[in-house]
């Protein structure tokens, strides 16, 4: 699985994902950074990247159909900072590995995931 982790979140998420196993990239990697939303949409969706954000625009699945992704992650998080984002993103782990991403939209929580299609 292949993720982009926006600008808007520490780049140890995107080391956490590639110590976990996956193809982790940053928007700011990639020269990104400050680009409108709807481009690195098209990017997550010609490099077949599920986007992992805080960036809660990227929930309305009408501006962004899960559909059409290869997977939307928002945190929705009451504290955002760098040890809150990192553990709840070593939280979803299991849940990366046994459901499926690709046209799916997760709300991340602090305690839970809700998937929509």
């Amino acid at each position: 699985m292949k993720f982009k982790i926006d600008e808007n979140l520490p780049i140890e998420v995107a080391d956490l994902l590639s110590r976990s196993g996956y193809d982790a990239a940053t928007v700011i990697d990639q020269a990104l950074g400050g680009h409108p939303d709807g481009d690195i949409a098209t990017v997550c969706q010609r490099e077949q990247r599920a986007l992992v954000t805080i960036d809660t625009d990227f929930a309305d699945i009408r501006a962004y159909p899960p559909r059409l992704y290869a997977g939307l992650i928002v945190l929705r998080l009451k504290q955002q900072d760098k040890p809150t984002v990192l553990q709840v993103m070593a939280k979803i782990l299991p849940t990366l590995a046994t459901e499926p991403l690709a046209g799916q939209l997760w709300i991340v929580e602090e305690r839970r995931i809700r998937i929509r299609s």
